[in-house]
């Protein structure tokens, strides 16, 4: 089977985040053929359309590009007040421009997420997941992976360290390989 490249995006700027290290975790589990990078959204500032008007600032560049040369994007998003965190939507907001042109279009998307809450983040999947809709990505409906009580499973160094959802995030990345297989990748050269 061919290389699938899959750029990881945390929705969350703190360096210990559990997001981020449920991104690295997804890494070294990842299915053979499937490679993770992830991509550090520090450098991506609100979207203005004064910048964009300007020229994309580089951070947004190299997201957008990042993006561009992807197969597919796996979104580990936190839950902020029962929503999608700031941080995350402005990144999926600079990627759905220009409409009809934007790197999001056509893309497989999954989404994950990890949270010290009960209900891990499915309120700020959900959220997210409606972005994807305009967008026009193909966001994975099933399954999911929602990582509750993410204080419990992850070490002070940021090792997942729960086997139970160990287990599970390598079958989320396995179905998530799959799905990504189902979908074209765009041409980069345009023919």
């Amino acid at each position: 089977m061919a290389e699938l490249t899959i750029l990881g995006i945390a929705g969350s700027l703190r360096r210990a985040s559990y997001n981020r290290a449920l991104l690295r975790a997804s890494s070294e589990l990842a299915p053979a053929g499937m490679a993770i990078a992830i991509f550090d959204l520090a450098e991506v500032p609100l979207y203005n359309g004064d910048l964009e008007a300007e020229g994309d600032p580089p951070g947004v560049a190299a997201l957008k590009a990042a993006i561009a040369g992807a197969d597919g994007v796996l979104m580990a998003t936190p839950e902020y007040n029962h929503g999608v965190p700031a941080v995350m939507k402005n990144a999926v907001d600079w990627a759905s421009r220009p409409p009809r042109e934007a790197p999001l279009g056509g893309k497989p998307v999954g989404l994950i997420g990890a949270s010290p809450g009960i209900t891990g983040t499915a309120r700020g999947q959900s959220q997210l997941r409606q972005a994807f809709e305009f967008t026009d990505s193909y966001c994975m409906p099933q399954p999911e992976l929602l990582v509750f009580k993410a204080h419990e499973k992850f070490d002070a160094d940021g090792r997942l360290t729960d086997p139970a959802t160990a287990q599970y995030l390598a079958r989320y990345l396995t179905a998530f390989a799959a799905w990504v297989r189902r979908f074209p990748s765009p041409d980069p050269q345009g023919a």
